[in-house]
């Protein structure tokens, strides 16, 4: 199983709560029949502060999760953070998340493209256009 895409945040809380779209939920469904999911180490932090997850919530959580690969804030991802920080003055957190898919060439997966679009070199995918 390969992995040629990053989750944004968006993407694997409407994955786990089972509100995608159908064609979104196609979309994603087909991903994961070839690509282990990815996500940011700022992805998991924002995940496991879910503020209005059940007792099943978290336990579906960790279990994604682990069944992840966890890009974590290496050197090369902090210094691709911090120029797309400066050139393009996006929030931190989206900063990181592109920083992490632009470093090891992952497509990133969002529904938040506005706030990723201007990026120049980040390929996206927004599955609800799908």
């Amino acid at each position: 199983m390969g992995v040629k895409y990053l989750w944004d945040t968006n993407t694997a809380i409407y994955y786990l709560q089972q509100q995608l779209p159908p064609n979104a939920e196609r979309f994603i469904d087909d991903l994961l029949i070839e690509n282990q999911p990815s996500i940011s180490a700022i992805t998991e932090i924002e995940l496991l502060c879910w503020k209005h997850s059940t007792e099943k919530d978290e336990e579906m959580l960790h279990y994604f999760i682990k069944d992840c690969w966890v890009i974590e804030l290496e050197q090369e991802i902090k210094y691709k953070t911090a120029e797309i920080r400066r050139k393009y003055k996006i929030k931190l957190p989206d900063a990181i998340i592109a920083a992490s898919a632009m470093v090891y060439n992952l497509i990133l997966v969002s529904r938040n493209i506005p706030d990723f679009s201007k990026i120049e070199g980040l390929e996206i995918i927004n599955p609800w256009d799908k």
